[in-house]
């Protein structure tokens, strides 16, 4: 409640176009803005232009939060906006069945299971379709309409990649237990 408060007076500063605000504002909220624009990006440096847009679109459309729901939230949908309208402008969507060429996940699966490090390792590796969709899905809670309006795809390819994307992460993990069985049995 304090942090919310805090992110509070913050804005109000944001919205009286003081730039000390704005700096704080960004400084608050730029490693959770980066690590959810990490999980539509390639790489970092791709992930913190990502982010660098999506505070330039934050700071130039304030006047459009109602202040329903959380601010972070809302700048947060803003960031994942901007990495989807990236995706769309850079690639088509297309259906694969497998993970490119030369891609491997290198993943350790312990008795106690994966570490949450390792899964969204195993994510971002996915082809960048497939993260799309699953990152919108699962972690970000869209509906299949939604994602399909967002990406400009219909519901049901949205549906299909989900599944698709499900299936390459269950083959990889099958692919990883089966590895650590070998190893123990050997």
């Amino acid at each position: 409640m304090i942090i919310e408060n805090s992110l509070n007076r913050i804005w109000e500063g944001c919205l009286q176009q003081d730039r000390k605000s704005q700096e704080s504002l960004y400084k608050v909220l730029a490693a959770r803005m980066l690590a959810a624009c990490m999980r539509y990006a390639t790489d970092r440096d791709e992930a913190e232009d990502i982010m660098q847009e999506g505070f330039i679109k934050v700071f130039t459309s304030m006047h459009k939060y109602r202040n329903e729901g959380s601010l972070e939230g809302w700048i947060r949908r803003i960031m994942v906006h901007t990495a989807i309208s990236r995706f769309r402008k850079q690639k088509p969507m297309l259906l694969t069945d497998a993970l490119p060429e030369g891609v491997t996940l290198n993943m350790s699966y312990t008795e106690q299971g994966l570490e949450a490090k390792e899964l969204l390792n195993m994510i971002s590796e996915l082809p960048s379709n497939y993260r799309n969709v699953f990152n919108l899905y699962a972690i970000e809670g869209y509906s299949h309409q939604e994602i399909g309006e967002t990406l400009g795809i219909t519901e049901l390819v949205s549906r299909t990649t989900l599944h698709r994307a499900r299936g390459v992460l269950k083959e990889k993990l099958n692919r990883i237990k089966s590895y650590e069985y070998h190893c123990m049995a050997s």
